[in-house]
């Protein structure tokens, strides 16, 4: 089995979850941060949902820099177009990631600001630290910023709060 078909069920899986948050998603409260320090819903919602397609250019090409980028962010629409965008990134990744041969996870990778690097390691650890990690990380922050709101919170890793599995 090659390293690719390992890590499609937990992609798949992972998608999953991510996109179940993002429907839930209310667009009338942008500006809510449950501290100063932290990204505003309206900013952080659409982050998540761009950073789908972000594993693409990790799987293909040697290095991204942010400075050469053409990158802008997504205003928040309404949960479907942030479930669009998603979507959209993540079948790409996916189709992607089918298609990565094994040696190609052995490469260098190098995330750049600038030219001056902020990740710089194999291909394998550049897709799971700034790619999945990533989106598990801001999906979780999502979840909290949902609760804080009176939002139902989707089942994750087992049931949440809000959603039981007939245990």
């Amino acid at each position: 089995m090659s390293i690719s078909e390992l890590l499609l069920p937990e992609f798949d899986e992972e998608m999953k979850k991510t996109r179940t948050t993002l429907e839930r998603v209310p667009t009338d409260q942008p500006n809510f941060a449950p501290h100063p320090k932290s990204m505003p819903l309206g900013k952080l919602a659409p982050h998540v949902a761009q950073l789908a397609g972000f594993g693409v250019p990790i799987l293909t090409s040697p290095e991204v820099d942010f400075a050469k980028g053409s990158y802008k962010p997504l205003v928040v629409e309404s949960p479907a177009q942030l479930v669009k965008v998603f979507d959209e990134g993540a079948t790409k990744v996916r189709e992607t990631l089918a298609s990565t041969p094994d040696e190609a996870w052995a490469e260098n990778w190098k995330l750049l600001i600038g030219g001056k690097a902020i990740f710089d390691g194999t291909r394998f650890l550049g897709y799971r630290q700034m790619f999945l990690n990533h989106i598990v990380h801001h999906r979780a922050q999502l979840g909290v910023y949902l609760r804080l709101i009176g939002q139902p919170v989707p089942s994750i890793y087992g049931p949440s709060a809000d959603e039981t599995l007939g245990f």
